[in-house]
């Protein structure tokens, strides 16, 4: 039976992704002192793993390299090695350049196959094996070594082993398992149960390399392996399809010449015991029922079993079938089952959800006009089917959310080249890795939150000698934070370097020709650092320092409904904290009129709303109306002007003001009346008309009407650029 195995690619390339994360972090996480064996045998793993996929979907570049990685890999786990320094950089340039052939292959682009060359050789140089073992363990690897004169000598194994669900969650895996073992020799008699898979192998590799392959998948109590005498089994050997002790086979040749039948069952009886030694022993009726379950699981087609009747009806003693600690009943073990789903069948229940959401916003809208006591059942119907919307939107929202840890986990990577690089000593300090957020945001975010890294590397954290002159300790630290925080998310980078020095920022803010004072606060001050351009660098690296990155940071997190606040000392350090909504399909807001127009205001960016007196607003010459507000005066904005609405609310004192939290400014939005909270569905308004200044999507009101999504910081620099206008 043939499988189209493009089907399959994506799982494939899925994995292969994930392996290499978890391999590139437990490297980093690796004590040379003294190693982990757990880690070792996980990192081994993780490489084996990649090979053996690569060769099953015919990567066989992926194969080569993870074969020569998989070979040091080993004699460092079996002690024949000591890891250093220089080997961890090998396995992560190693996953580097599988993670290039990977993207190569998915992508259908041109592979580097000097790179792969030369990490194989790098590998090779450090695998310090003798020639002939080496090749031995690397012989797919071409090209790296002469092949050695080597006396193939070829055995006979029998292997059984346990068949479990934690051992093999899927038939692939099994499959992918006896692919493997096929490729070492000759496989007789493949039987599988539900229990346990006997096989009978013929092969010039040593026992070592089998257990190798089998270890990835079984501890050493689920497997039993046993070699036969000679070079070779014999046909009754082979025929038996299970494990038989060598005498048992010699008594049951010559009792076949004797009664023309295979073996006689006292004989049988008689040295039953010697093959309960072996463990190995199966029943007709097992035997039968394996090769109906073996052709059903549709793994081998037809399994080649040779029964010789008539089989005497004994009660051997069998394997015992043990299970890890993590192994569950099969059942139980279902539950707790995942699976693959593309995105965007996610998003497309989203979408529906958000559909769902705003129908029964109409409903509402609707039935609120009723009669509450008449159609009071109607009332009640309402109220529950609003609760179930309710739970099924976040139950749909919740697949989308992921760990931010997929972010986090690439720094320590990032830091520790760079340190190695630029000689300098830094730690990193993730906390809250295990919070979750939309997907979407995770791919948004990533960049933003490389680049900040980067700049606390080359900025922040100073040189050894300097921290030490400074009274510090030689190694700086970066801090990673994520955390809930009402509706949002709250991402903090923080380090203990030099912190930000606000002269120096004036300084080169004035020659850049840029409108500062020297009256500005800390925070405005702190700004200018995402001004296009502005670098404050004394020096060009390949890092940092050519004034292009801060600006891009923020407008991609402003564009995602967040916003970056920065605080710093100088000599103590600098934290930025960016704050983002749960996820980009839906937003808490609050809608507001102007006019015979509805708006929607994240209440991300509002801190409070109040009605002021008319002794509270003061127009001040070329700043337009302000309004005092606890001893501090904040600009105000009259939303009817921005957008051209007529209105007959003109004056402040007679609508409301909505103090809003943006561009690291606090600013008076006037509007006529606050219409209540909402948890709105965002819909792109790009997509479906054209982007508006100071709008960043739309939603579909209850009453049917299409209400904007307010953009805060837009709505800032609109605000600013009409008052430079009337200067």
């Amino acid at each position: 039976m043939s499988i189209d195995m493009s089907q399959f690619y994506q799982v494939f390339y899925e994995e292969v992704a994930e392996h290499l994360e978890s391999m590139e972090s437990q490297l980093l996480a690796l004590d040379l002192v003294s190693p982990d064996f757990d880690q070792l045998n996980s990192i081994f793993r993780a490489a084996h793993s990649i090979k053996g996929s690569s060769s099953t979907f015919g990567f066989n570049d992926m194969t080569e390299v993870t074969h020569v990685l998989e070979a040091l890999l080993d004699r460092i786990r079996k002690q024949e090695l000591q890891i250093t320094a220089a080997m961890v950089d090998a396995f992560l340039k190693a996953g580097d350049v599988l993670r290039a052939l990977l993207n190569a292959h998915q992508n259908n682009d041109v592979i580097d196959e000097g790179a792969s060359c030369e990490i194989r050789e790098r590998l090779a140089g450090l695998t310090k094996l003798p020639l002939a073992e080496f090749h031995a363990v690397a012989s797919t690897v071409s090209g790296l070594l002469s092949e050695p004169e080597v006396q193939v000598v070829e055995k006979t194994y029998q292997i059984q082993f346990a068949n479990t669900p934690t051992a093999f969650p899927s038939k692939t895996h099994l499959n992918n398992l006896l692919a493997e073992l096929a490729k070492l020799g000759k496989i007789h008699n493949q039987i599988v149960s539900s229990v346990k898979v006997a096989l009978t192998i013929v092969t010039t590799a040593p026992e070592s390399t089998l257990r190798e392959i089998l270890a990835y998948f079984l501890e050493s109590a689920q497997l039993n392996i046993k070699v036969l005498e000679g070079d070779a089994a014999s046909d009754a050997e082979l025929a038996y399809g299970f494990f038989v002790p060598p005498e048992v086979i010699q008594s049951g040749r010559e009792n076949a010449q004797g009664y023309g039948l295979f073996v006689e069952e006292q004989t049988l009886k008689a040295d039953q015991e010697a093959a309960q030694g072996f463990g190995f022993f199966i029943e007709p009726q097992d035997i039968q029922t394996a090769v109906e379950e073996a052709q059903g699981y549709g793994f081998f087609g037809e399994v080649e079993v040779h029964l010789h009747q008539p089989i005497p009806d004994i009660k051997p003693t069998d394997i015992e079938i043990q299970r890890r600690a993590t192994d569950k009943p099969f059942v139980e073990a279902s539950a707790d089952a995942s699976i693959r789903v593309s995105v965007a069948k996610i998003d497309k229940l989203v979408n529906l959800v958000g559909e769902l959401v705003i129908t029964q916003a109409m409903m509402a809208e609707t039935i609120s006009k009723l009669e509450p006591v008449q159609y009071e059942r109607l009332v009640n119907g309402l109220a529950q089917f609003e609760r179930n919307t309710r739970d099924l939107q976040e139950s749909i929202m919740s697949v989308r959310m992921i760990p931010i840890n997929i972010v986090f986990s690439r720094f320590p990577r990032l830091i520790r080249d760079f340190a190695a690089k630029f000689d300098k000593q830094v730690q990193l300090k993730t906390i809250g890795e295990s919070t979750e957020l939309d997907k979407g945001l995770i791919e948004k975010i990533s960049d933003p939150l490389t680049h900040l890294v980067r700049n606390s590397l080359d900025h922040g954290i100073e040189f050894p000698d300097d921290r030490i002159a400074k009274g510090k300790h030689p190694q700086g630290t970066i801090t990673l934070r994520a955390a809930h925080q009402g509706g949002s998310i709250l991402i903090v980078v923080a380090d203990d370097g030099a912190g930000l020095s606000r002269e120096r920022i004036l300084f080169k803010a004035k020659e850049k020709g840029l409108p500062v004072s020297n009256e500005m606060s800390d925070a405005e001050v702190w700004q200018i650092i995402f001004a296009p351009g502005f670098s404050t660098a004394t020096m060009v690296t390949d890092v940092s320092g050519r004034g292009v990155g801060m600006d891009v940071v923020k407008r991609n997190i402003e564009s995602i409904g967040g916003r970056v606040d920065v605080q710093s000392a100088q000599g103590q350090g600098t934290t930025i904290t960016i704050r983002l909504p749960l996820t980009l399909a839906i937003l808490d807001g609050l809608s507001v009129a102007v006019g015979e127009q509805v708006y929607i205001v994240p209440l991300s960016f509002i801190s409070e709303s109040l009605q002021p007196k008319p002794n509270e607003i003061k127009e001040i010459s070329g700043q337009g109306l302000v309004v005092h507000v606890r001893g501090e005066y904040v600009p105000v904005i009259a939303l009817h002007q921005i957008f051209n609405i007529k209105t007959s609310v003109t004056n402040p004192a007679e609508g409301i003001l909505i103090l809003l939290e943006a561009e690291g400014k606090t600013i008076a939005l006037f509007v006529d009346e606050l219409m209540g909270q909402h948890q709105v569905v965002i819909k792109s308004l790009e997509t479906n008309y054209r982007k508006i200044s100071g709008v960043s999507g739309a939603t579909i009101m209850g009453d049917g009407r299409v209400a904007m999504i307010l953009d805060a910081g837009e709505l800032v620099n609109l605000s600013q650029r009409q008052v430079a206008r009337v200067n």
